[in-house]
């Protein structure tokens, strides 16, 4: 991958959730110096990473799993998702970061099983991102708050020489995200409405006993970033192909019913691969949420970004139609696909490991199975077995027994 922030975590099939739960897990930066040492970011020990879980405990302190199926007829254990209400950051529960009044470099990650993190400081401060879970940007972008889906990275810069107060002061990092996201439960200001703290340094001021240095504040956001983030930096397309997400409930009863399985285009994890991208190519996937929740859709091996965000009109017919033929052309998509449309978050236009598809839209993305940073192909042989896969990140659905919104592709020459 080019420079960039990534993650890794166990995979097992069927144990997502209880590994990423016991912290099988830990952020994994790519570095390329030529590149990135004329931008002057802060580092050493202002450069922090914030990797974001929430959790539920017993009373005894250890770490509470379900472990009775949603529906146990369909598998004893299996859950379609997991939320706790104590947020914590690197392993500890709401917790606190000294900090100097200068710049810091926040490598934020959302490292929770399901839950959707929309994060904005107390006191109003900006994050100003200069990069996502894969690349830079092509330029910075100042923004108020970030939403974060489970395994998205943003990677910002913080100035906390802008804190007003000039006394010691704690400013914090709040959640206001629903869950599921983006019509569930909201936030509870006083347990997931809480990340972290964080203790600003008191300024010195004239008059006080014992001066203090001001601390050093000389690394600049840079103006520009990397002209590969674009997706006009690759190839055109060669294919254009349709992903369909599909919920499958016990009833048609919104109160009663409960969750049995996640599909992708009606398939399951065992079935037979559909997709065989070439390597070296680029392609445009039409990402269709039938769900009513949002799915952070990750592949592996390929980088994507999304370049369209199209609302669906008549979403339960047009549903109806495609739980029957599993066909968008027989089902009229393009008579669906004319809603509203939705930009791209300025902040989002680069390429990533995880994109955010809203429900009851048709969510275009470009997938580069080549390498973005240099435009060129693979340097191993992505053809050779036994594939990869692709799936929703909520990682208690994404690769569980049978009932699995996860499927295979596989790479042609």
């Amino acid at each position: 991958p080019a420079a960039g922030n990534i993650w890794y975590h166990d995979h097992a099939l069927g144990l997502t959730r209880a590994s990423l739960l016991a912290g099988l897990l830990a952020a994994y930066i790519v570095e390329w110096p030529e590149l990135e040492m004329p931008f002057n970011l802060p580092s050493g020990e202002f450069d922090l990473h914030l990797v974001i879980a929430d959790r539920k405990f017993n009373v005894d302190g250890t770490i509470f799993m379900d472990t009775v199926g949603a529906v146990p007829s369909v598998h004893p254990q299996w859950q379609p998702e997991y939320f706790g209400e104590v947020i914590t950051v690197n392993g500890k529960a709401w917790p606190f970061q000294a900090v100097q009044r200068r710049r810091y470099r926040l490598r934020i990650l959302n490292a929770s099983n399901a839950r959707y993190l929309n994060i904005r400081f107390s006191n109003g401060l900006p994050f100003t991102v200069i990069a996502s879970d894969a690349t830079y940007l092509s330029r910075p972008v100042t923004v108020s708050n970030l939403l974060l889906s489970p395994a998205e990275i943003f990677d910002v810069i913080v100035d906390f020489s802008l804190v007003v107060n000039p006394n010691a002061t704690d400013i914090e990092l709040l959640n206001s995200a629903p869950y599921p996201f983006p019509t569930g439960t909201p936030a509870n200001a006083t347990l997931d409405g809480k990340v972290m703290a964080f203790n600003v340094s008191a300024k010195w001021q004239v008059g006080d006993d014992m001066p203090m240095q001001e601390p050093e504040n000389s690394t600049v956001v840079p103006e520009i970033g990397v002209p590969f983030a674009k997706v006009t930096a690759l190839p055109p397309t060669m294919k254009t192909r349709y992903i369909v997400l599909y919920e499958n409930m016990t009833s048609n009863d919104p109160n009663t019913a409960k969750t049995m399985n996640l599909y992708i285009n009606g398939l399951r994890l065992e079935d037979p691969p559909t997709e065989t991208p070439i390597s070296g190519t680029t392609e445009l996937w039409h990402v269709i949420n039938l769900t009513p929740d949002n799915h952070p859709l990750h592949l592996h091996l390929a980088e994507f970004q999304a370049v369209q965000m199209l609302q669906l009109v008549d979403p339960d017919t047009f549903k109806s139609c495609m739980l029957k033929h599993n066909d968008t052309f027989a089902c009229n998509l393009d008579q669906h696909a004319v809603g509203a449309l939705q930009p791209v978050p300025e902040e989002e236009k680069t390429w990533k490991n995880v994109v955010k598809i809203p429900p009851a839209y048709v969510t275009s993305v470009v997938v580069a199975f080549r390498l973005v940073h240099n435009n060129m192909p693979y340097p191993f042989d992505a053809t050779a077995a036994p594939g990869y896969v692709y799936h929703c990140h909520v990682s208690a659905t994404s690769c569980y027994f049978r009932a699995c919104h996860s499927t295979a592709f596989s790479i042609s020459k």
